[in-house]
């Protein structure tokens, strides 16, 4: 049973998310912005999933560790999750500063690894702060006001790349765009301002002291969090297995759909590969194709929540991922820009849903005390279909895929429709609370 947590205003709820703008933006210009960087530092097509194998890599050591530190952690002023968002948008900021001056294919990929470390130092307790914060009726607002934000950073970092091309011309010495540059700065500064608006506007629950004397009793240690980390996937609840089998194909589509989006354009749209001027054009379309979708997620968050309410979660993440797969499966065919952002209306429907609803159907499962390192654990389900599809899918694009990028965005619709089946299985439980005793717990 978890105690009654305080309301918060709509405006405080937003207060508590918006370093999740930031965060988001970095996350968009890694969707948009780094696989053409690669091809401008002359990748080849089938080497694009593994120098993405940073992102599922660090995402797999890094967010189930934070979780379970996080949970461990207590300080008076910083509280319990914010010192983590800090530290990841401090490294985070330094790190988008720097990308654009690579000045080769290694020192992007490197520099990609830090900046993932960093994002999802920042972006792992983010989850576990609204369960932390939020009473029940309100969890649902607080995780779709994060997929809000998602599209709101998205979108900007996604159309920043089109901005900054009619502005900025020249090329560097390594073949980037100056262009470029202006993408990743904005985002720098982002990542920074908007996580210490959160930081500094939204104080954390302290714990009872009950609570607090149960964490000063933790046992300590190196391997304490390693520790509890298994043990938690040992008594993960069945619904959360269930998740797992969703996220597989959930996650591959989306890695596949981002690696691949902006050479299917080139394809479908422009008739060109990844080399010639045609190639950046195809790049910014990709960039204003992206920020649509984002667009989309935003302006529909909220309205999620109203039908997760009506419909229940379930079936509404169900009907996102078959509006999402049926996009795809158009998406190729497309010759005509404008036609592009059709099949975008349901994707970003579905994108809200991929950053949100998931959340809703398994909080009322997890343990309070717990929050932390099974929000890390929901993202090793994330990671994992990602590790997988970097590994795997460069053999399967040249060998099944005949090394087309209009066949890999039909996989990954194909791939989306089977995490809808696998979504029909899940049976989401309530979640359930009782007053706070006394004060103290506020």
């Amino acid at each position: 049973m978890q105690l009654q947590k305080p309301s918060l205003s709509f405006w405080q709820i937003i207060n508590m998310n918006v370093g999740f703008f930031g965060i988001q933006y970095s996350f968009g210009l890694q969707q948009t912005a780094i696989n053409p960087l690669y091809s401008f530092l002359d990748a080849k097509p089938e080497e694009l999933p593994i120098l993405n194998l940073a992102g599922p890599m660090t995402g797999l050591l890094i967010q189930p560790v934070i979780g379970a530190l996080s949970d461990r952690t207590w300080h008076p002023r910083w509280g319990r999750r914010k010192p983590y968002f800090l530290i990841g948008a401090i490294f985070c900021s330094i790190c988008l500063f720097a990308f654009p001056f690579s000045r080769a294919l290694w020192m992007a990929a490197g520099l990609l690894w830090i900046l993932d470390a960093a994002n999802n130092t920042a972006m792992e307790p983010y989850r576990a702060f609204i369960a932390d914060k939020l009473p029940a009726r309100q969890q649902p607002t607080g995780f779709l006001t994060q997929s809000f934000f998602t599209g709101l950073g998205i979108t900007l970092a996604n159309l920043s790349l089109g901005f900054f091309k009619d502005i900025i011309t020249g090329t560097s010495s390594s073949g980037i765009p100056y262009w470029v540059y202006g993408s990743f700065f904005v985002g720098g500064v982002c990542s920074i301002l908007s996580v210490l608006w959160s930081v500094l506007t939204t104080p954390e629950i302290p714990p009872t002291p009950a609570e607090l004397a149960e964490l000063r009793a933790r046992p300590k240690g190196f391997f304490e969090p390693f520790k509890e980390i298994i043990e938690a996937i040992r008594h993960m609840p069945p619904i959360m297995w269930k998740l797992a089998l969703v996220y597989l194909f959930q996650w591959y589509a989306m890695f596949c759909y981002w690696q691949y989006v902006s050479l299917s354009i080139a394809a479908s749209v422009f008739k060109t590969d990844s080399s010639g001027a045609a190639y950046e054009d195809a790049v910014v379309l990709t960039g204003q194709v992206n920020g649509f979708y984002n667009i989309v997620t935003f302006l529909s968050a909220f309205g999620l929540v109203v039908l997760a309410r009506k419909w229940g979660a379930k079936w509404v993440h169900v009907i996102c991922l078959l509006l999402a797969s049926l996009g795809l499966f158009i998406f190729p065919f497309i010759e005509q820009p404008f036609l592009l952002f059709l099949p975008m209306v349901g994707f970003g429907i579905a994108w809200a849903s991929m950053m949100g609803i998931p959340y809703v159907m398994v909080v009322g499962s997890i343990p309070k005390e717990k929050y932390g390192v099974y929000m890390g654990i929901i993202n090793m389900m994330i990671v994992i279909p990602m590790i997988l599809q970097t590994l795997s899918f460069g053999w399967v694009y040249e060998n099944m895929l005949n090394s087309t990028p209009g066949n890999a965005i039909f996989f990954a619709a194909g791939l989306l429709f089977l995490a809808a089946m696998a979504t029909l299985r899940i049976k989401p439980l309530p979640v359930t609370e009782t007053p706070i005793p006394s004060p103290s717990a506020h």
